[in-house]
């Protein structure tokens, strides 16, 4: 019992001397805040870079395509048309067929703007921020599908200041963004020298020079409007024949392509056409077969020329109306175009909603079998991807 109560007292003693140490340590409400602050960043650790908007564009197409099947894949790297001015129709054939884009044809322009507009908004899709290709052949000139659309061609502008051309194209992309059109594959860059050629009234210039200036000067008017291509490489000028009827052949060297050809493109190129579509020609002293349907041209688009954006076809249609039989098949058509390193194809002739799922089915089973390869076809459709998404952003 005492030892008990000496402890006790001892420990009384003890509280009484610890008391003022103890309230000192539990004083810290009265410290300044910056006693508790964060620690001062270390400048020796970076701090992570935002993505930039085209990062982002690039994430989400990447996520986009591969969430889809081979088949679906396949389907978001065609582009179609079938005829009328029904919405409900023509969004049918789309959205059933899943399509990367739809192309208006003069069948498919309604007699007023504002129906134009109801039109293409039904084509877009329900995601507006990722809307489909909406593209439209408005040259201007001999090819012009709106009625409304009174600013010149290449007839007119090729005898023109070039600042006409930048002029004309701006204010045309102008009435096609207004129509909710978003691609336009309006801008011939093939070279004019000869009168009785078939392309000759819808190029921009005789020479190189002056054709890629035009080019140029167009590309830059449709900028930030709509998406611009130039066409019809590697050159449709080379040859007076018709490639809606035939295969037009060449035997231009690859020598004289660079320095004459190739020019305008080139200029369009780095203009920043966003485009590049090539033509059903035969260059026969670089590749018999047609440029739409050669690895070695798409080559040359990209390494050489340094085009990183989409290479879309001339209708693949075109090609069966030749009466060549291994251009008779539309499936081996799309089939050898993805391979080629297409990134989007053109069926315009030989679209028909019944035959078109089989088609796409067909299409879908060559892939990895003598077909594009899974890489290729991954390849094609982000690159589609990624411009509906920077479309959307406008």
């Amino acid at each position: 019992m005492r030892l008990a109560r000496g402890a006790g007292l001892i420990g009384l003693l003890l509280l009484a001397m610890l008391a003022p140490s103890c309230a000192a340590e539990t004083a810290p409400a009265h410290r300044s805040s910056s006693s508790t602050s964060e620690p001062a960043p270390n400048p020796s650790v970076p701090t992570p870079r935002p993505p930039t908007p085209e990062e982002l564009r690039l994430q989400r197409a990447e996520a986009y395509v591969d969430s889809l099947t081979p088949r679906q894949q396949i389907a978001s790297v065609v582009m179609s048309t079938i005829p009328g001015i029904d919405a409900a129709e023509l969004g049918w054939f789309t959205d059933s067929n899943e399509l990367g884009g739809f192309l208006l044809m003069g069948n498919n322009i309604p007699a007023r703007p504002e129906d134009l507009a109801s039109l293409t908004t039904v084509l877009h899709g329900p995601d507006p921020s990722f809307p489909r290709l909406i593209a439209i052949d408005e040259e201007g000139g001999q090819v012009t599908r709106l009625p409304w659309d009174g600013e010149p061609g290449a007839d007119t502008l090729r005898f023109a200041d070039p600042a006409l051309a930048r002029n004309a194209f701006s204010a045309r992309a102008a009435l096609l963004r207004e129509a909710g059109i978003t691609t336009n594959f309006g801008i011939v860059a093939d070279l004019g020298s000869d009168p009785n050629a078939f392309i000759y009234w819808r190029t921009l210039g005789d020479g190189p020079n002056d054709t890629a200036t035009r080019v140029a000067e167009a590309v830059a008017g449709e900028r930030g409007r709509v998406a611009s291509t130039v066409k019809h490489f590697p050159g449709h000028g080379a040859s007076t024949e018709d490639s809606h009827r035939t295969i037009p052949q060449t035997p231009q060297t690859i020598d004289a392509w660079r320095a004459g050809d190739a020019v305008p493109f080139t200029a369009g190129i780095d203009a920043g056409a966003e485009l590049l579509m090539f033509g059903h020609l035969s260059y026969t002293a670089i590749d018999p077969i047609p440029a739409s349907l050669s690895k070695t041209w798409h080559a040359i688009a990209r390494d050489e020329l340094g085009f990183d954006g989409v290479i879309v076809t001339d209708d693949l249609g075109m090609l069966m109306n030749s009466g060549i039989a291994e251009y008779s098949d539309l499936t081996v058509l799309v089939t050898r175009a993805l391979a080629a390193g297409n990134d989007l194809v053109l069926i315009v002739q030989g679209a028909d909603p019944e035959t078109f799922p089989s088609m796409l089915d067909a299409v879908a089973a060559t892939v990895d079998a003598g077909g594009p390869s899974s890489a290729g076809l991954r390849e094609a459709a982000v690159r589609v991807a990624q411009l509906r998404l920077e479309l959307g952003a406008l």
